[in-house]
């Protein structure tokens, strides 16, 4: 099953993930290992130091050049014939336009002005703005519920309070988009509508069954 709806009641707030529905995913397992291996970096290594460090960088509890000083630049790494000035492009260079027929469905959805628009997405805080900003994302969105800005990642369920509460609206009212089927559980778990994505064709599909 594609989707997973607790609800058909009416939709006023609709939450996008960016990650894996409009975007690539920020900086995952294949693109760490495509940044840094050109660059000599142990990556056995570097990933056994990755999710201590990232658990607080993608929470917005730690910036981007201190998970980097705790992951390529501390005492115990070999000396870096490169900088964090020279890494942060090439990790911001990762980020590309995954969907762009998600990206039409999100305009027009936007330009509609008959829904809340808003984020609900993973990302720390340096990353998601680079994201918005560089995909002119900003435009489309009312609002941004992002794991660097409340402080906790999908699918805990603080991050789904964070948003419905943010929103001013029931649970119910709010319909979240998301490719991993997890975090779409999570979501309906709290009541929200939720739709797992797999295509902006399937997405069309799905929103007419809800009358969007």
């Amino acid at each position: 099953m594609s989707s997973v709806l607790a609800t058909r009641s009416e939709i006023r707030t609709i939450f996008w993930d960016i990650g894996g529905v409009l975007l690539t995913n920020g900086w995952d397992r294949n693109q760490r290992a495509h940044t840094l291996t050109p660059l000599g970096v142990d990556l056995p290594d570097f990933e056994s130091r990755y999710e201590a460090a990232n658990f607080f960088w993608e929470r917005g509890l730690s910036t981007a050049l201190e998970f980097f000083n705790k992951t390529l630049f501390n005492a115990d790494q070999p000396s870096r014939d490169f900088s964090f000035e020279d890494i942060w492009p090439l990790v911001c260079a990762e980020s590309k336009v995954l969907h762009s027929g998600a990206f039409e469905i999100l305009a027009s959805l936007s330009a509609a002005g008959k829904y809340k628009i808003a984020t609900l997405n993973n990302e720390s805080r340096e990353l998601n703005q680079y994201r918005l900003d560089t995909f002119d994302l900003r435009r489309h969105f009312d609002y941004f519920i992002c794991s660097g800005y409340v402080h906790e990642m999908k699918p805990h369920p603080d991050i789904y309070r964070a948003a419905i509460e943010i929103s001013g609206l029931p649970p119910q009212t709010a319909l979240f988009i998301d490719d991993k089927l997890d975090n779409c559980r999570a979501a309906t778990a709290l009541g929200m509508n939720a739709i797992h994505f797999q295509s902006p064709e399937q997405l069309i599909h799905e929103f007419a069954q809800l009358g969007i």
